[in-house]
């Protein structure tokens, strides 16, 4: 490919990001959850932080 030809941009699926926040969310509580003996609420608690870190990333690559 020449120089001064432009790649076309990286067409990503929507929601994306925010299925990769819930899914480190979910390792890091279950990990949480078994240290502190209540796995069900590190599940909920990694499933939460990891949709909102998911919605902020989103939010951050679309505003660009």
């Amino acid at each position: 490919m020449a120089d001064n030809e432009q790649k076309e941009p990286e067409k990503r699926q929507k929601g994306s990001k925010i299925g990769t926040g819930i899914g480190v969310g979910v390792g890091v509580g279950v990990a949480i959850g078994a240290a502190l003996n209540n796995v069900a609420l590190g599940l909920s608690l990694g499933i939460a932080v990891g949709l909102a870190i998911g919605t902020a990333m989103e939010a951050r690559q679309n505003k660009s």
